[in-house]
Parts: C-alpha cells; sequence; structure tokens
C-alpha cells in the first residue's frame, strides 16, 4: 500500500515535469495510452459479447476517466500538486459520507468543508480556475466510485474497466496526435510522460490487487487518505512545490475526516475508495 501510494505521486510529479512541453492534455493523453494497454492485457475484456445494459455504465466510465485525469492535471500545473490531490480526495470522502445520518459523519463533513474555505482563502492570487478543476476532478472520483460498482455488477472481472480504458484512450488519439505533433518531444518529455503512466497506473493497479488480498477493504480505504500528505511531500522534494502551515492543516483535516469516516463505518458497508481510480 505505501509503495502503491508513493508510486501514484511520483508518477503524478513526473506528468508535471513533462507539463512545459506536452502540456497537462498530452501528458494525459500518454497517460490513458499507457493505462488502456495495461488493462486489456490484465482484463481480457470482450466487447464484442457487451450487452446494451453493460455498455452504458463503460461508456460512462470511460468518460469520467477522460475528464478526471485531465482536470486533475491541469489543476497540479495551477495550483500545484499537493492542494490538487487534497481537493480531489473530497471525491471519495463525499461518497463515504453520503447518504449517513450519523452526527459524527455530519462533523467529518462540516470540518472538510471548512478546509476546503481556508484551502480556497479568496484572495487576489488565488487561482479560482486551478481550485475548480481540483473540485471538478473530486466530482469525477466519486462518480468513477459510482460507476465502477456499476460496472462490477454487470460484468465479471477487470473487463469493464478494461473497456472503459480503452475507449478513454481512444478519445485521446486525436488530442495525442495533435499535441505531439505541434510539440516536438524533448529527451525529458520523452521520459517523464510514459513514466507517469506507468507509476501512475500499472504499478498502483498491480500493488492494490496484491494489497486488498492481505488486507482489509476499510484498513485499505483509511490507508489511501495519506495520498494528499504524500502528494505535498513529492511536490516538496521532486517540484519545489512548498505548502504554508494553514494548508498543512487544512490538508490533516480533510485527510482525517476521511479516516473517521471510514473506520467508524458499518462494517458490512462497501469501501468508499478503490483505487482502480488511480489506474486509468
Amino acid at each position: 500500500m505505501l509503495g502503491s501510494g508513493l508510486s501514484n505521486q511520483a508518477g503524478a510529479s513526473m506528468a508535471a515535469l513533462a507539463f512545459p512541453v506536452l502540456g497537462p492534455a498530452g501528458v494525459v493523453a500518454v497517460r490513458q495510452w499507457v493505462a488502456a494497454a495495461v488493462l486489456w492485457v490484465v482484463g481480457r475484456p470482450r466487447p464484442r459479447s457487451f450487452t446494451a445494459a453493460q455498455w452504458r455504465p463503460v461508456l460512462g466510465l470511460a468518460l469520467v476517466f477522460a475528464a478526471m485525469n485531465l482536470s486533475l492535471y491541469t489543476a497540479i500545473d495551477r495550483i500545484g500538486l499537493g492542494l490538487a490531490v487534497t481537493l480531489e480526495f473530497l471525491g471519495p470522502l463525499a461518497v463515504a459520507l453520503a447518504g449517513s445520518r450519523r452526527r459524527l459523519d455530519a462533523l467529518c463533513a462540516v470540518a472538510a468543508a471548512a478546509a476546503v474555505v481556508v484551502l480556497a482563502r479568496p484572495s487576489p492570487s488565488t487561482d479560482y480556475l486551478g481550485i475548480a478543476l481540483a473540485l471538478l476532478a473530486a466530482v469525477c472520483w466519486a462518480c468513477y466510485i459510482l460507476l465502477n460498482r456499476a460496472v462490477g455488477r454487470r460484468l465479471p472481472g477487470l473487463e469493464g474497466s478494461a473497456a472503459a480504458a480503452a475507449l478513454s484512450g481512444v478519445l485521446y488519439l486525436p488530442i495525442g496526435i495533435v499535441v505531439l505533433w505541434r510539440h516536438p518531444l524533448t529527451a525529458t518529455a520523452l521520459a517523464c510522460a510514459p513514466a507517469a503512466g506507468v507509476l501512475s497506473s500499472a504499478v498502483p493497479f498491480l500493488a492494490d490487487l496484491l494489497a486488498l488480498r492481505k488486507v482489509p477493504a476499510q484498513f485499505f480505504g483509511v490507508f489511501m487518505s495519506v495520498n494528499p500528505v504524500f502528494a505535498a511531500l513529492i511536490g516538496l522534494v521532486v517540484l519545489g512545490q512548498h505548502l504554508d502551515a494553514a494548508a498543512w492543516f487544512a490538508m490533516t483535516v480533510i485527510v482525517g475526516a476521511n479516516a473517521v469516516a471510514v473506520t467508524t463505518a458499518a462494517p458490512a458497508s462497501p469501501a468508499p475508495v478503490t483505487d482502480n481510480r488511480s489506474t486509468p
């Protein structure tokens, strides 16, 4: 689980290093292609056998994949890795709290909302578009969780996720071709963009499959809470992105709210976080 989280955020930092050449859209295109290839080999989907009822959530998942990664990477480019990933993490937290009537969950929601206000802190230099894009990524992550459950009920194994990743990769073909045509690759971009796809796709995917065989899903969900912290630390070390004390405090509140919501949930409830999200 530690390797999965670190690899995922290290991949995002590698992607950021390629932004000056390819831009977020170009890097996302490469990442989607890598993810599609990995999941196709592992999932071995049989799209010709899919029914209309099976295709509907798969198509929705493909669109979510495409929107989620583009909005997140564009947000990273504008507001930094740590802040973008922290705001994106509100997605699974919202799913974990949705429909709950417990006072403790209501307090977690209020605490997370207050933390977002602290992170945004309106000022003349605030990048509202970057914050909005990170929140859009959070919405996409929440939609991913819900759609992935539907896909899992209608298709066996990883066939649905693999087909959705492949469709998302196809959607990015024209974008990737245009970007690569207009922006000649440098050695850095040539190394970092595919590395982002491997580190943020193949490694977390395989590591999570192994981890979930050995640890309870609830504990896995709690451990996933540290991803914003990993993102902030890697953003500091690799990209030189510094967060002030207020941002660190707000991040801690959001991470804590998720940990409390997951650990106090009923044992029979499904895990609110599955890291196939990080794969595509």
